[in-house]
């Protein structure tokens, strides 16, 4: 790992198929294996990645300014009310894709998805409903916990994010997410984005738009849907009580896509 990719990850960590049959503790990170230790030390030769000229990966999701990062203080979220939510829109996902420059190579089934609509109808009722379902950056992030080199991680404010210095694409946080909400990027790219740098042979998945939270601004999926005239998403700090997110979560019922197992996510459903 160079000595860049490593501030950068001391900083930001202060503190194929596509089932769609998916219907609040902070832990501290046990110490790294050395089978973990061991894949790190490894991998940091293994980041010759095909970006477009002047893109680095360590351009990456930089926590807010150089000198200021992530607080567990905060802690991002999103909220979705599924009845605000229309079947046929696809506001949230093409502004996703515009802004992290997601092309569409035409193949549905390895095009990268960081955003996708789901319609889905209640068999014993006949509802039907629409809903975007992305990375549902959980507080105790399975994809986290199956990562061999560290690559996959949670940021301090609980944004959880891939370090694509580190990962080597064994693709184990794909198979670990019950969400289906990660991609792998199988063919070489271009017009990529400086503020979302992408590489061949790495997995990817939602940022919640870390490069815009950083600046204090709104998901691009939010923005969009708000324009369009839904207003379906809400994005903010859940630990602030003053929060409009905060405050929707607590006087409204909500729901986490597959609570069973306990995962806290910060994307909770408003209407399921």
């Amino acid at each position: 790992m160079t000595a860049l990719a490593a501030t950068q990850r001391a900083r930001l960590n202060a503190s194929a198929s596509r089932p769609e049959s998916i219907v609040m503790d902070m832990k501290n990170s046990s110490p790294a294996s050395p089978r973990r230790t061991f894949f790190t030390q490894a991998s940091a030769g293994v980041a010759l990645l095909a970006l477009a000229p002047g893109v680095r990966l360590v351009d990456l999701a930089l926590a807010r300014a150089q000198d200021e990062p992530a607080s567990a203080a905060q802690r991002w979220g999103l909220l979705v009310d599924v009845d605000r939510c229309v079947s046929g829109c696809d506001a949230c996902v093409s502004a996703c894709n515009t802004e992290h420059g997601l092309g569409d190579s035409e193949r549905p089934q390895t095009d990268a998805q960081w955003i996708r609509k789901v319609d889905l109808v209640d068999n014993n009722t006949g509802r039907q409903l629409s809903l975007p379902l992305m990375c549902q950056h959980c507080e105790e992030p399975p994809c986290v916990d199956v990562c061999p080199t560290g690559a996959s991680f949670r940021r301090a404010d609980g944004i959880v994010l891939v370090d694509k210095h580190t990962c080597i694409g064994c693709r184990y946080c794909m198979m670990a997410c019950p969400y289906k909400a990660r991609s792998f990027i199988h063919e070489d790219l271009t017009g990529q984005k400086t503020h979302a740098p992408r590489g061949k042979g790495v997995v990817e998945s939602c940022t919640l738009c870390v490069h815009r939270v950083d600046r204090d601004e709104s998901p691009a999926c939010v923005e969009a849907c708000t324009d369009a005239g839904r207003e379906a998403l809400v994005f903010g700090d859940i630990n602030d009580r003053n929060d409009p997110l905060a405050t929707q979560l607590a006087e409204t019922t909500t729901r986490e896509l597959r609570a069973d197992l306990k995962l806290n996510t910060a994307v909770r459903y408003r209407g399921l």
